[in-house]
């Protein structure tokens, strides 16, 4: 007995240096060496099912993460990544399970269990796991915590989660300017999270400072400037004006633009996903992201005169026309990629939109949408394995269709037209019950030859203005039966969570009359940002509560932004 605590301490001495190179608790187990000669199993083990090795790394990582033997077993069956990362032939059954723990020796069930426990504090205070993601053993201060309401619950942990999302995301974002400036890079973001909750302005921000002579918020023109900064192209002059920065066409860098900002901003989702990937939201379940494009509204008229057909001269490059409630009108626009259905829906990555506009030279640049989604989906790719996407009727396209199949995924689009009545489409297969029909293997070209084929699948319209038609899907799924139709369909409404997305992003977004495309785009972008920290804090929140995820916010998005900007103020 007297060697158990030994065995177990130096199985987390061995876990404290994995920690250093690896992002996931199962990558921890893995690599985690078992000393086999402490262990004793008693059963005959040329008859066994599971080997003594990798069946311990199996019960190490349940009691570093506190499951029950039923709760490790339909982890490992829903993710077979685990059952590869401990070494094992197959998931075993909770039956199975118990058998092998009733088998081991008292003093062997002692270590694990007590290994287990040391390899869930190790894993915590270096990052590889989040600590709401796991059972903690309270504390002096958390003495009272069983008789907390809900309101005190998420108060504590929305605190902790504050620092750990502060942690993980702003620290990506450096302007380069020296350290002897009065406010560093974290404070002036900070003071944007604060701008964002009130959907403020850089300049309301200065001006308050200076009416309520508050000397811990920066000057207007300095928050701007360090918005310039981080779009500001590595190795160029931190004084630039975008002006500097215009290719032979008036078009911005927007590629080095993009870069410099963007680079921040993966970095920030990486960090958040690894945060969270110590549950693996992802591995359990069908991965579904949708792409969409949005807009924020830019209200300068762009013509000198219309009727002569004269723009005026200087008109921001990356603002485009968009049509929106019936109404021809301006922006800038984004391309994001976000993961929706039962996931948390969180965007993963984001693309700078340009197209050509009616006051513009008819060759003026223009981004394709394919291309938009071959960036999004590769950046995408980088962070979570998707298997689905989905697109609203503007990307109809075989460009964009092929980008998708390229990639080995499945995609599920409207088309953009409806059909009064597929009766009279030829080799349809309608169901013989419901009103729906398929037509398989529709062929798709793609330079110059069949790229891949798609089923176009035919239900009616649930639109007022096209009662009686016909909504027609497309998808590259293989073979889809008739009574697969209506599921296929409906899954399609999961793609309104970018919708509601954007409606809280564009909430979180400040106002600016910069005409800067650095300003706007990482005004956007840290909007972004902050809807994904708020996200993952609601998620923590209820994972720890054992709330679904899909359940209304435990905290509000607005309330969050504002907390994160005066809480940590005063943190510092």
């Amino acid at each position: 007995m007297t060697e158990n605590p030994a065995a177990a301490q130096a199985l987390v001495v061995g876990g404290e240096k994995i920690c250093e190179h690896v992002e996931h608790l199962w990558d921890l187990i893995r690599f985690l060496p078992i000393p086999t000669d402490h262990l004793v199993d008693t059963r005959e083990q040329h008859k066994v099912a599971h080997e003594t090795e990798p069946i311990t790394r199996a019960f190490l990582y349940q009691h570093a993460r506190g499951f029950s033997q039923n709760q490790l077993a339909d982890r490992m069956e829903k993710r077979p990544i685990l059952v590869h990362c401990f070494g094992l032939e197959s998931a075993p059954t909770q039956q199975a399970l118990s058998d092998v723990w009733g088998k081991l020796g008292a003093d062997t069930r002692e270590i694990i269990e007590a290994a287990g426990i040391g390899l869930r504090n190790t894993a915590v205070e270096n990052d590889v796991i989040a600590e709401a993601l796991v059972p903690t053993a309270p504390s002096e201060d958390e003495a009272d915590e069983e008789d907390e309401d809900e309101k005190k619950y998420t108060r504590r942990k929305s605190k902790k989660t504050f620092k750990l999302a502060r942690k993980h995301a702003f620290p990506e974002f450096e302007s380069g300017r020296t350290l002897n400036w009065q406010f560093d890079d974290k404070q002036i973001l900070d003071m944007i999270a604060d701008i964002c909750a009130y959907e403020g302005s850089a300049h309301e921000e200065g001006e308050h400072a200076w009416i309520t002579d508050d000397d811990q918020i920066a000057h207007g023109s300095t928050i701007l400037r360090v918005l310039k900064l981080f779009g500001t192209p590595d190795g160029e002059d931190t004084q630039l004006t975008i002006d500097e920065i215009l290719d032979d066409d008036r078009m911005p860098d927007i590629d080095r633009i993009r870069d410099e900002i963007m680079t921040a901003f993966d970095s920030s989702i990486e960090n958040v996903i690894n945060t969270i990937r110590g549950d693996d939201p992802f591995d359990d379940r069908k991965v579904t992201a949708a792409i969409d494009i949005t807009h924020q509204q830019f209200t300068v008229y762009p013509w000198q005169d219309k009727a002569a057909g004269i723009p005026k001269p200087n008109y921001p490059r990356m603002v485009s026309g968009y049509k929106k409630d019936n109404a021809y009108k301006r922006g800038y626009k984004y391309a994001t990629i976000t993961l929706v259905g039962d996931l948390v829906p969180i965007p993963l990555a984001i693309e700078p939109v340009k197209e050509n506009s009616n006051w513009e030279e008819d060759d003026a640049p223009s981004y394709s949408k394919a291309a938009l989604v071959e960036r999004l989906l590769d950046k995408a790719l980088q962070f979570v394995d998707i298997d689905e996407v989905m697109f609203d009727r503007g990307f109809y396209s075989n460009d964009v269709y092929a980008a998708v199949a390229d990639r080995g995924l499945t995609y599920l689009s409207p088309v953009p037209k409806y059909e009064d009545d597929y009766e009279v489409i030829k080799d349809i297969e309608s169901h013989p019950e419901a009103d729906a029909a398929v037509k398989h293997d529709v062929p798709f070209g793609h330079d110059g030859e069949v790229h891949h084929t798609a089923e176009f699948l035919y239900v009616p319209s649930s639109s007022d203005d096209d009662d009686g038609k016909y909504a027609v899907f497309v998808t590259n799924r293989d073979h889809v039966e008739p009574d697969e139709i209506e599921a296929v369909c409906n899954r399609y409404s999961r793609r309104w969570d970018i919708e509601n997305q954007y409606k809280s992003i564009k909430k979180f977004l400040p106002r600016t009359s910069s005409t800067d495309y650095r300003v706007r785009l990482c005004n956007f972008v840290l909007a972004t940002l902050f809807y994904v920290l708020w996200r993952l804090t609601d998620y923590l929140i209820k994972r720890g509560k054992g709330v679904e995820i899909r359940s209304p916010p435990e905290i509000t998005g607005k309330t969050f932004v504002r907390a994160l900007g005066e809480f940590l103020r005063r943190v510092d």
